[in-house]
């Protein structure tokens, strides 16, 4: 994505790795608007742009839709959204009210949906269709201890884009980025300091966590023309993935 008539959303976009992706888009041209409940506490910025904040509760599937309306109205068309707002905090399912589980589940399932929705209906009018990015997790692809609701919630999350890739097709393409443990100025909420966050580094094959940079690049390239026969597809981002604990335990030295 090299246009500059190109317009791209990132939804949690003011901070972490969305802030990280919106500095993507922002550094190959694309004019960028970032939504959020509140606003950034700095701008986000880079390639001497910065991107535009919009305030949208997500969980309003109404305001949501009126929000893409706009961004269209106001920037001419919507041809990339990357639906990266979520997360969730530590919690043993027996432990979490079922009320907090059903919050996550809708931040991190729901709101995609009716961004991906209202996204579509501004895309499918377009000459030049669009495409759609989900933010998805290795939490949804294996047990998630501590996380259970979130990963459930990632794990229909990568479901779904598989089929609005099937039924968006041709106009609208629609992808997953399967992130794994990243690097941002929440990680020692759940790493703990800075020798924790080494261990947990020294735990990913690359020897490192991803940074909000890795998840921009990765969004990027799927957004552009270089990815235009890539869709319902799954990018896992997480550094060669997790070695198997069984390889510890066992009597061979590996």
């Amino acid at each position: 994505m090299t246009d500059t008539r190109q317009v791209a959303v990132v939804t949690g976009g003011t901070r972490g790795v969305g802030a990280g992706i919106a500095r993507g888009f922002l550094a190959a041209g694309a004019r960028v608007v970032i939504c959020a409940r509140r606003p950034p506490e700095v701008p986000v910025e880079a390639g001497g742009a910065t991107a535009q904040f919009r305030p949208l509760d997500l969980r309003d599937a109404r305001a949501t839709r009126t929000f893409f309306r706009q961004v269209a109205a106001d920037h001419g068309s919507v041809d990339a959204l990357v639906n990266n707002a979520g997360g969730t905090p530590f919690g043993l399912l027996a432990e979490t009210a079922p009320a907090r589980q059903a919050k996550i589940i809708e931040l991190n399932l729901l709101a995609p949906l009716h961004a991906s929705l209202a996204a579509y209906d501004v895309m499918r009018a377009q000459r030049s269709g669009g495409s759609i990015t989900m933010i998805g997790s290795v939490s949804g692809t294996r047990p998630s201890p501590g996380s259970g609701a979130y990963g459930a919630a990632k794990a229909g999350l990568e479901n779904l884009a598989r089929t609005m890739a099937v039924e968006w097709a041709p106009a609208v393409r629609v992808n997953t980025v399967v992130l794994g443990l990243a690097r941002t100025e929440s990680a020692h909420l759940h790493y703990g300091d800075e020798e924790g966050v080494a261990r947990v580094a020294a735990t990913v094959p690359l020897g490192r966590l991803a940074d909000p940079a890795d998840v921009g690049d990765a969004c990027v390239f799927l957004a552009s023309d270089r990815a235009r026969y890539i869709s319902g597809a799954a990018l896992h981002l997480h550094g060669g993935g997790e070695r198997p604990a069984f390889l510890d335990a066992a009597p061979v030295n590996h």
